[in-house]
Formats: C-alpha cells, sequence, structure tokens
C-alpha cells in the first residue's frame, strides 16, 4: 500500500495504525519475548510505515518506530538533571550482612510506627551494566541520561533511542500516565553479542573489552548514535519517579506498572516475606546466574511498601530500604604465563592456558581452557597478554579475550607442537577439522585419559579411583587399560602409600560393583568418538547387545534416530579395531555387562518415538532427572538446545533465554502439567 494510493486522511490513520501495531509488536519480542509475528512479517510492517512517511514526510514525528537512528554525529553531551537523585545502594557481601540488614529493617520500621510483620520485600536481580534514567512526558521519550554522579547525568538520549527494548511512547493499555515521569533501568550488552563484539573488534585490530558492562556503558557513550545502534543493547527497568505522585503503592504493582506501558522487567522477580524467603531466593539466583544470557552480580533486595520506604529514608546516598546482596565476580583480569598442550583419550591435543592466580567466582584460578589452536588465533592469545578470565557457576575457567590495549611488544604467539608431547610421535591434522591429534595408539597420555574416562562418574562410576589413582596405577604398571582394573588384588593396593586396609576394600568392591553397570553405561565408557551418554543410550536401544552392535554395517548404525553417518562411521571404526574388540573381549570375560537389560525398550516403542524436547527452568515438583526419564520411557528425546527441529519446550519456573528462543521458532511449549498429560496420552493425541 503506498502513499499515492491513499488519501491524506486515509495516510494519516494508515501511519498510526502501522506505529501502534510495530509499537505493540515491540512490546511482546523485546518486552515479553513472546513474538505474534514472525521477522519478515514484522519487516513488511516497518517498509510500509516508512514508505508512507517518505511520500509525507510532514507527518514523521519524533516518537515513530522508523526514527530510532537518523540524527546527526554529536559533538559532544549535554547534561540532565534526574527529578530525584539516582541513589548508590549498601552492598552485603555474605548472607550474615544480609540477616543483619534485614533485622535493622524490622527495628526502624517499628521505630516509625508502621507494622514489621507487614513487611514484603521484591527481590530483582542486580543487572551488571549503565544505569540510565528515561523522561517521558504526555507519554513520549523527551530525554535519556546516565546516572552521572547521581544528580546529574550525560545526555545520551539520541543513543537510547536506538535501543528497541526501550518504547518511544508508553503503551496505552497499562492505563493512565502522569504527565511527567522518569524511568529507571539498566542498559546492558547480551554475553553472545558481547563476545561477537570482542571478536570483530579483534580482527580489526582494535583493542577488546573487558566486560559486557564496559561494553555496554562504552556503546552507550558513543557520539555517532549509528555506532551505538549496531550494537544489540537492552534494558530492563526497575522504577519510575513521577513528581506528581501517581505512582502504585509498591515496587511490586510498579514493576507491574512498567511491564504495561511496554518496558521489559525481569520475569524472575519475586515478592517475598521474610530473611529466610530472601535467602532462598538469592542462593537460587547465584545458582542460575550461569544460565543467564546477561551478567548479573547479585540480587537487590528491596522492602516492597513505598510508604515503609519513605519512613526508612536514606544514609548518606544509599536508601536504608535497599540493599544489594553481591555475588562473587566471574571474571577477572590477570596474566597469561604459558600456554600447555595436553593429550586426550582420542589423541587429540587440547592446549590450556597456565594463569598468574587470581579469585574468579569464589575460587583461585591459576589453570583455564584454551579449546583448541584456532579458538587461539581467533582470539589473538599470546603468551604474556593481560587476560580476561571467566569462570561462572561450575563452568570450567576459560580465557575470554586478550586485553590488547596493555601489550607491551614482548608477548609471544603460539604454535601447536608438531609432536605429540607424551610419545614424541609426529602430530596428524584432520582435514576439514580443527582438530591436532597424535595418531600413537599406544601414547601413554592416551591410554591415561581412556582410564580416567572410563572410571569417571558418567560412565562407569568407581568411587574412589579418582585420575590422581588413576595416574599412579598407570605409572606403576599395575593397570595399562581398562580391563587389567578387573584384576586388581588387594597385594597390589596394600603396598600403595595413602592405602588402609578399609580404602583397599571399598576400591576392590567399587571396581567389582561397576560390572553390573547398564549397557549403556558401558557403550559410553569405552570412549567411541564422538559417542557421549546419550549417543550411547541410543545405540543400545537398537543393538541391544554388543555382539549385534560389533555387527553391525555403518549404514545399518547412521539409520538410528538422532545418530548420522560420521557417529555411524566413528562407531564402526573405533569396534573393529584389534586393540579395541581385545578390550572388549576382555571387560566381557572380566563380568562386565555386555547387553541391555531385559525389559528396557528398544527403540521404536514408545508414543514419542522421534519427538526431541528441551527443558528448561525448574518444574514444580519433577527434577529433571525424572523429567528426561519420562520422556526416554516413552520414546522420546531429550536434547540440549533449542532449534527449528524441536519438537516441545518444556518450561519450568526462570526458564532463561530457552524458551524466548522456543517462542520465537515456533516450538510447542508445555509446562509440568502439560508433559505429563503428553506422555501419558494415547498414540493418537495429537503428536502429528
Amino acid at each position: 500500500m503506498s502513499g499515492d494510493a491513499l488519501s491524506r486522511e486515509e495516510a494519516v490513520a494508515r501511519i498510526d495504525r502501522l506505529r501502534t501495531e510495530l509499537r505493540r509488536h515491540d512490546h511482546l519480542y523485546y518486552g515479553l519475548d513472546s513474538p505474534e509475528i514472525d521477522d519478515a512479517a514484522y519487516d513488511a510492517l516497518f517498509r510500509e510505515l516508512r514508505g508512507l512517511e517518505e511520500v509525507c514526510p510532514d507527518l514523521v514525528t519524533p516518537d515513530s518506530p522508523t526514527q530510532r537512528v537518523g540524527a546527526a554525529p554529536l559533538v559532544s553531551f549535554g547534561q540532565v538533571t534526574h527529578f530525584e537523585p539516582m541513589l548508590s545502594l549498601a552492598n552485603a557481601k555474605d548472607e550474615a550482612e544480609l540477616a543483619a540488614w534485614h533485622v535493622r529493617i524490622v527495628r526502624l520500621t517499628g521505630e516509625a510506627g508502621l507494622d514489621p510483620g507487614a513487611l514484603r520485600f521484591t527481590l530483582e536481580p542486580k543487572i551488571d551494566g549503565l544505569a540510565v534514567s528515561l523522561r517521558y512526558q504526555r507519554g513520549a521519550l523527551v530525554s535519556g541520561a546516565t546516572r552521572g554522579d547521581g544528580s546529574i547525568g550525560e545526555d545520551v538520549t539520541q543513543n537510547l533511542r536506538t535501543i528497541a527494548a526501550i518504547p518511544l511512547v508508553l503503551l496505552a493499555g497499562g492505563g493512565p500516565v502522569p504527565e511527567l515521569v522518569e524511568v529507571r533501568g539498566e542498559v546492558y550488552l547480551p554475553l553472545a553479542a558481547f563476545e561477537r563484539l570482542n571478536e570483530s573488534r579483534l580482527a580489526e585490530g582494535e583493542s577488546t573489552f573487558a566486560n559486557p558492562r564496559n561494553a555496554a556503558a562504552g556503546s552507550l557513550r558513543q557520539l555517532d548514535q549509528r555506532i551505538t545502534a549496531s550494537r544489540p543493547l537492552s534494558m530492563w527497568a526497575y522504577g519510575v519517579i513521577a513528581p506528581s505522585g501517581e505512582l502504585p503503592p509498591g515496587q511490586w504493582e510498579i514493576l507491574r506498572w512498567l511491564k504495561e506501558h511496554g518496558f521489559r522487567v525481569s520475569r524472575d522477580v519475586r515478592l517475598v516475606t521474610g530473611l529466610d524467603e530472601i535467602v532462598a531466593a538469592c542462593r537460587d539466583w547465584e545458582r542460575r546466574r550461569a544460565d543467564l544470557d546477561y551478567d548479573i552480580d547479585g540480587v537487590v533486595v528491596k522492602v516492597d511498601s513505598r510508604l515503609v520506604q519513605q519512613a526508612l529514608g536514606a544514609a548518606g546516598r544509599d536508601p536504608r530500604w535497599a540493599v544489594a546482596y553481591k555475588f562473587a565476580p566471574t571474571t577477572a583480569q590477570t596474566r597469561l604465563l604459558e600456554i600447555r598442550v595436553n593429550v586426550g583419550r582420542t589423541g587429540m591435543l587440547n592446549p590450556y592456558a597456565v594463569l598468574a592466580p587470581v579469585e574468579v567466582g569464589g575460587v583461585t584460578v591459576s589453570q583455564a581452557t584454551l579449546h583448541n589452536e584456532d579458538d587461539i588465533r581467533r582470539k589473538d592469545l599470546r603468551v604474556g597478554d593481560m587476560v580476561i578470565v571467566q569462570r561462572a557457576g561450575d563452568v570450567i575457567p576459560q580465557v575470554v579475550s586478550p586485553l590488547t590495549d596493555l601489550r607491551t611488544g614482548t608477548e609471544l604467539q603460539f604454535a601447536m607442537p608438531e609432536a605429540c608431547p607424551s610419545c614424541a610421535t609426529p602430530v596428524v591434522r584432520v582435514p576439514g577439522e580443527v582438530a591436532v591429534r597424535c595418531p600413537n595408539p599406544d601414547c601413554p597420555a592416551k591410554a591415561v585419559e581412556v582410564l580416567k574416562h572410563f572410571v569417571s562418574r558418567g560412565a562407569m562410576d568407581i568411587e574412589g579411583v579418582g585420575d590422581k589413582i588413576v595416574q599412579r596405577l598407570f605409572d606403576l604398571g599395575l593397570v595399562r587399560d581398562p580391563a587389567d582394573l578387573y584384576a586388581l588384588s588387594e597385594s597390589d593396593l596394600m603396598p600403595l602409600d595413602g592405602f588402609q586396609e578399609r580404602a583397599v576394600t571399598n576400591v576392590l568392591a567399587a571396581i567389582a560393583g561397576s560390572r553390573t553397570r547398564p549397557f549403556s553405561r558401558v557403550v559410553f565408557a569405552l570412549g567411541i568418538p564422538h559417542v557421549g551418554g546419550q549417543n550411547a543410550e541410543l545405540l543400545v536401544a537398537r543393538f541391544r547387545t554388543m555382539e549385534a552392535l560389533q555387527a553391525a554395517e555403518v549404514d545399518d548404525i547412521a539409520g538410528v534416530e538422532g545418530l548420522g553417518p560420521v557417529i555411524a562411521e566413528s562407531v564402526h571404526s573405533f569396534l573393529h579395531e584389534p586393540k579395541a574388540a581385545h578390550l572388549v573381549r576382555r571387560l566381557a570375560a572380566a563380568g562386565v555387562r555386555m547387553e541391555a537389560e531385559t525389559g528396557s525398550a528398544p527403540v521404536g516403542d514408545g508414543i514419542l518415538v522421534g519427538t526431541s524436547f528441551v527443558l528448561t527452568g525448574t518444574l514444580p515438583t519433577m527434577t529433571r532427572d525424572v523429567a528426561v526419564a519420562l520422556i526416554e520411557a516413552a520414546g522420546g528425546r531429550v536434547v540440549g538446545s533449542v532449534s527449528a527441529k524441536t519438537d516441545y519446550v518444556v518450561a519450568g519456573d526462570s526458564p532463561g533465554s530457552k524458551l524466548a528462543k522456543a517462542r520465537k521458532l515456533g516450538v510447542r511449549e508445555l509446562d509440568e502439567a502439560g508433559l505429563r498429560a503428553l506422555v501419558e496420552s494415547e498414540a493418537d493425541s495429537g503428536l502429528d
């Protein structure tokens, strides 16, 4: 529909309708993570609006969705005085300090003549970004500023207008809006976008950002808003100020008001009563922080009632009614002292970083993964660099990027060795792969890693036989391959340092007990390249015995749902190597299970065969293991990430980014009740 084909009155009406629709879809996509239309449909509406505005330029308004980018670069930033100071928050570094804050709040509330028993608290994630204020007059964005010194901030209105999560006009569906309001929020850069930005800067020879917060701040303070617009910044809103006083009575209602008027508000904000609930929620956030697609460095705890907030007031520049419970930092800067290489069980040479010890995420880190040679070159890591190290949750520490602007010129580039560091055999580089491998089947390092994998918890789970014990047994010549474990005796172990009679008895009992592990665990424990625990289960479900698996041709294995030609070739080649075949015979002779348990269903049984699921969030009454077992018992398959091929996403509390991606892709969504209903339904229950 073109402007030429419309009358003036029709063009005005159509433009108004398109702007309303685009604002609504922006809110659904950026604010609620629940889009109703795909990108192509949205783009068509946007193009139509832009076309009408080009034909009727006098109808263009500053708050139109087409006007997020367009002004000339600024010479400098102006200043904005906040309606009320943007106060800092006092910190609680541990649960004892959090408890002390709660005691003070209860006491001060009583002293103010209010009922401490009626206290409620809102808990919000403390986003590690850049605090901003947004001023709206008669519902339209008129200015935006950084926090600055708390009273006066820098005017970054043009740059804030480029952020799609910030509404240019407040949605009308949330009810009446005061004449003048100031919304507070935190601008941040998603973690995936941060990694892409640093990779791009490295490729262009520019210095990298130390962390997402610095990247967000640097992006927002660009004089050329086109640079800001090129970086996918977002914002969570958490507060609002109205000089007229026309605001909801509590923080919980304020967050709802913000959401209804078009702002992004965390889905996981909680309303609780009492210290026990506060502490439990903070612990839960700290456990889940690694699952988020943005950085948080703590939890903000606020007294919910605005009446109580006003009575408690502030101490200096810190409000008494709020506190930030801080987590241990997940990133730090340190020196990359050395890059070493170890050899994995498949012969792959794995580089790793030796670091100047630094505390990250509450632990001291002196080593970190570097993945492979290509990754080192992509990040341009050099020995001697100051680097950013990240550790989130239980994730293995990794080197994120170098701080290239701190280089002195003495840093050294890394090259993968041409010979295996364990056996000195010349390494091979597989065409099409980043892997560099040692081809020697008798490489000592490979043998040790095979043993470590075999006894590990996910494989044969032999308690008491850890990595150090495995290395000692190998060095002494007592164990050379997994089958040797089952020949160990008390006389072999008693002479070893640290082994008492009780420890020897327990280790031998654990080894003996591993003979009855499920057949799928045995297949996984063999260390077949590309075969993890889930693929091992798929193989065992189709080929019920080791004999059947060894007899299978490549095409037979590739025909198993969820596998493919690469895995099939790997399985077939491994099982037909003389060394592997000899190991299997010895394990069988030692009594290790070599067939599937009676009663376990082969692939092809169950109403969910061929159906894939992704689990995200915490289910109300069902653990993840139970949910996986329920799905697999019905023939379904649980995968780790969402794609267009995913059939269902099962979402619980605090689902994270997987649910948002599933909704964007149109993947069917289930809660716990829906999952139970699905697996208990008949075969004709609508799985087509």
